[in-house]
């Protein structure tokens, strides 16, 4: 039924000064505190140039589509009145790590304390996605049995080719630094929910985390909802982007809870091919390839995902999203945020902009895909 799998949607967000479009310097605390005043759901980030906003849990992806467009507009407009640009990618082109302003949270204070200049780093936004499972117990097996959807969906989302000022050559650099975190990346592949049990209790009891929330891996059970939670995903600049990845996310979950012979007992070398995937998405974006363990060979995203649809048909149907899991074939087809980025770029370029004017141009470019608003 619809109203089964419901699932929330969390979207990070960078701030940029409307007048040099790189990370506030300032404190901009009164911009938090009008985005709180106004918006309700909007929360502050390990650093000030960040912002994040929730949706509650819901079956209808029309509800959710309303919901995030306000509260992206919302956003778009307290910027305004404090002279911000906002704007959804995985990482912030202009922004230099040493530069940022942490943000005064017990809780992000001691992540900094205890990752010193990895965390100070931490210049990324992502697209976190909860899907509530029907047998919460059964979470950590099917948790195993997504692994190799992974790559799919970060190919899709990706939107973070700058880094530092630079044109880092990939398509999804933030998992790259990402990837600097401990308890990062892919989760290890836990033999059944005791085994999964036994490494939080032992990780706890010894004091290596205070709780689950900080394992940092790209999809993992949350601990205060009977959710799977999918943080691969960079910051979708375009919201049906968004939709998209979270609506193919949603089938995928419920496609593994009624069907356990997908992907059953993966083994280490399929965990292994998932890595090499992973990269190969950060890489390329929608123009890579991906290794099918199946047919030993390599498959072009725009086909996976052709195959992805097929095998979910029936849960877009059920959960009524055949729509937005339809639009992952126009990303796969015409580009991710990335490549959009990229355009932007190149096009300043070509006027004979330098890469400052051509960075500003790409700032333009993500601030108005950001709220959809015209060129």
């Amino acid at each position: 039924m619809a109203n089964e799998y419901r699932f929330g949607i969390e979207e990070e967000f960078f701030l940029a000064s409307a007048r040099s479009r790189g990370a506030p310097q300032r404190s901009i605390a009164a911009f938090h505190k009008d985005a709180q005043k106004r918006l309700h759901v909007a929360e502050r980030e390990v650093l000030q140039s960040q912002i994040e906003i929730s949706t509650e849990p819901s079956a209808s992806f029309e509800e959710v589509r309303a919901k995030l467009s306000d509260l992206r507009c919302g956003l778009a407009d307290v910027g305004r009145k404090h002279n911000l640009l906002v704007f959804a990618a995985g990482t912030h082109p202009t922004a230099l790590w040493p530069a940022q302003r942490k943000t005064e949270k017990a809780r992000y204070q001691r992540i900094i304390d205890e990752l010193q200049m990895v965390g100070r780093r931490w210049v990324v936004c992502g697209q976190h996605v909860h899907v509530e499972v029907p047998r919460p117990e059964a979470r950590v097996d099917m948790m195993n049995r997504l692994l190799p959807f992974l790559p799919v969906l970060l190919a899709l989302s990706t939107s973070s080719p700058f880094w530092e000022k630079r044109r880092t050559g990939l398509a999804g650099y933030r998992l790259r630094a990402y990837a600097e975190l401990p308890r990062a990346g892919l989760p290890d592949v836990f033999d059944d929910e005791a085994d999964y049990a036994r490494f939080i209790q032992v990780m706890t009891e010894s004091g290596a985390i205070e709780d689950a929330t900080f394992l940092w891996w790209h999809i993992r059970p949350s601990i205060r909802y009977p959710t799977l939670e999918l943080r691969v995903a960079d910051a979708c600049t375009r919201l049906d982007d968004t939709l998209a990845v979270a609506a193919l996310y949603r089938c995928l979950v419920r496609l593994v809870d009624r069907r356990p012979d997908i992907h059953a007992k993966l083994t280490g070398a399929s965990r292994g091919f998932v890595t090499e995937n992973l990269w190969r998405a950060q890489r390329d974006g929608v123009r890579a390839s991906l290794i099918d363990e199946t047919q030993a060979r390599t498959v072009p995203v725009p086909a996976m995902v052709d195959a992805l649809l097929n095998l979910i048909a029936e849960d877009a149907a059920a959960l009524g999203c055949a729509a937005e899991v339809a639009h992952a074939k126009v990303i796969a087809l015409n580009g991710s945020s990335a490549d959009g980025q990229i355009a932007a770029y190149d096009a300043a370029l070509e006027r004979g902009a330098d890469d400052d004017e051509a960075l500003r141009d790409v700032v333009d470019w993500l601030a108005r895909e950001t709220t959809g608003a015209p060129a």
